[in-house]
Formats: structure tokens, sequence, C-alpha cells
């Protein structure tokens, strides 16, 4: 087996998961990752990235939903003194930063990601819709 991915639900994928570890050979890497984010997040998140699209602007410039995401995701990850990757770019000077996908992130850090686009969003002028919605979800 080169690459598995169990989620705990039961007392039998925990048990695969404990042979998986007996099997593995020396050198293997396991790694244990909170629960991924729920379909509420998800759904707010991008509701949220949505409002900022609409309405924000860098130096007067706007920004579609996935580039907001990317400037979130980079700035959360700044601000938590997560490595930060860079790429060279392909065409010439310059380089282009790599990092981690929104969907590999755990409950905990989405909410702290959604924490993070709400205060920027409050101190740039954003309004988010239904926002009461989801904070009695």
């Amino acid at each position: 087996m080169s690459r598995a991915i169990v989620t705990l639900q039961s007392t039998a994928e925990r048990e695969r998961a404990i042979q998986w570890i007996n099997k593995a050979p020396t050198g293997s890497r396991v790694e244990f990752k909170g629960p991924c984010r729920s379909v509420d997040q998800n759904s707010r998140f991008w509701a949220m990235l949505t409002d900022v699209a609409v309405q924000g602007r860098i130096e007067g410039r706007r920004y579609n939903t996935e580039q907001w995401k990317l400037m979130f995701l980079h700035a959360y990850a700044e601000e938590r003194g997560i490595e930060i990757k860079y790429l060279p770019r392909l065409q010439g000077v310059g380089m282009v930063p790599c990092g981690r996908s929104s969907s590999d992130l755990s409950v905990t850090e989405m909410s702290e990601l959604m924490e993070y686009i709400s205060a920027w969003g409050v101190e740039n002028g954003i309004k988010f819709h239904d926002q009461e919605e989801f904070e009695e979800a």
C-alpha cells in the first residue's frame, strides 16, 4: 500500500488503521488530522468570499472569490507562522506562492480562517449577508 486514508467514524475503522500501522514498513509516514471542515462551514466560507468579492477592494481593484480565497489563505498562514513555499515562475522573473488548499483545513482551522475573514471584513466595511443565520448554527 503506497497511500491510504481512513476517517475514524467507528471502532472497525480504528481497528483498520491499527492494522495498517502494524503492517507499515519502517520509514512509513503517518499523519493525524482533525475532522475536515463541515458542509455548513464550506457554505459559509464561500458566502463570505462572495460578499468580499462583491464589496471588497484592494487599492481600488476588485478580485474574484478564488483570488480572495488565495489571499486570505496566504495571510492566515503568515499570521499563524505556517511556512509559505514559493515556486519560480515559468515565464521568468518572480515567484508564485503555493500552499495549503482550503479543502485540507480542519474544522478548527476553517473557523479561525473565517474569523480572520470576518475581522478583515469589519475593518474594510464589508457587510456579510446571513451572518445571524450562521452564528446560530
